[in-house]
């Protein structure tokens, strides 16, 4: 078994191999690459993360900066939406549904170390480079969902389809479907449903009273 089946399994792996540092490497280099790029070079930033990015839907919209771990364990569908400073290290697969909101500074973390500083702590292979143990589990964004402000998702979560994470937020556990959940651990606090919907006409006329 590669060090790279062990880790998308969930697996102990070497993140040293050199297979997976090469990869890291050029997702790097392009998330470089992108951030360099200038928001209004729509067509570079297109070529640029569909290296980046393979399986990601064409209309996703990332501003940037942005930084992948891997890229390619990234699955994003339609109309993405993400703001400033998205960090994803998808050291196992990250999914992402259609219609996804993402605010400025989110970060989607899939990797795990252990405890105990005895297991965790870097130590030299045979061939004299560094490296340590650590192992990975997926996270699952569910279409319609929005992510505000500073959110972070931990290794394992599920956010099912059109909750709301509440700036702030530390996801530690799954978030069950129309869900508006926030804190530190992030709890339910409520279902979004009736009640939440906005009247569009009558804001409208609210903004000509001003």
């Amino acid at each position: 078994m590669t060090e790279e089946e062990k880790m998308k399994e969930g697996l102990y792996y070497d993140p040293g191999d050199e297979v997976l540092v090469a990869k890291r490497m050029r997702a790097h280099v392009l998330s470089r690459q992108y951030n360099e790029t200038d928001e209004y070079m729509v067509p570079e930033r297109k070529r640029i993360l569909k290296m980046l990015l393979p399986h990601a839907h064409e209309s996703a919209v990332l501003l940037g900066p942005i930084q992948f771990d891997y890229g390619e364990n990234t699955t994003i569908g339609k109309n993405f939406f993400a703001n400033f400073n998205f960090t994803v290290l998808d050291c196992a697969p990250v999914v992402i549904g259609d219609d996804v909101f993402v605010g400025p500074n989110v970060s989607l973390m899939t990797p795990l170390h252990p405890l105990r500083f005895e297991d965790r702590n870097a130590y030299p292979k045979a061939d004299g480079t560094w490296t340590d143990q650590e192992r990975a589990r997926p996270i699952v964004i569910e279409r319609n969902c929005w992510l505000a402000a500073n959110v972070v998702v931990l290794p394992g979560v599920t956010i099912h389809e059109g909750s709301v994470i509440g700036a702030g937020s530390v996801v530690t556990k799954d978030i069950p479907p129309h869900s508006l959940a926030f804190g530190s651990p992030c709890r339910v606090h409520r279902t979004i449903g009736e009640g939440d919907e906005v009247d569009f006409e009558k804001e409208a006329l609210r903004g000509q009273d001003l």
